[in-house]
């Protein structure tokens, strides 16, 4: 009976495991369709949550939940554009958005630099 709750658990654990994000061959985890913005400029010079201070001309990024130093390839949907980015602090706390990417960074993958956020797919490359 143990052994049979233990597979039903572990089943579908996997299965909802799967329907948040999907691996690759590489065994690299992709989260699709997600948004991004980008930093205002007046955090500069800031400290983030991992102690580093915060700097608009470098690829870092906030995320709420990844490790800090996760290395993360963030790909524009509209236009393939990508750029890697290393978490380094904690956020969005705007409702809908998944990645806060410096300006450099978000600005290097952006076609209309007027728009704030962008869809964008995240590939977690360490």
């Amino acid at each position: 009976m143990k052994i049979r709750i233990f597979l039903i658990i572990a089943v579908v654990g996997s299965i909802l495991a799967s329907c948040s994000s999907s691996k690759s061959a590489s065994g690299k985890v992709y989260k699709k369709n997600v948004h991004a913005s980008y930093y205002a400029d007046k955090f500069n010079g800031k400290k983030t949550a991992s102690g580093e201070k915060f700097h608009n001309n470098k690829y870092t990024a906030a995320h709420k939940k990844l490790a800090f130093g996760t290395k993360v390839k963030v790909t524009n949907i509209a236009n393939d554009k990508s750029v890697i980015v290393e978490i380094n602090d904690r956020g969005p706390f705007t409702p809908g958005r998944e990645i806060d990417l410096t300006k450099k960074a978000f600005m290097e993958i952006a076609d209309n630099k007027n728009h704030g956020s962008l869809r964008v797919t995240l590939e977690i490359i360490n």
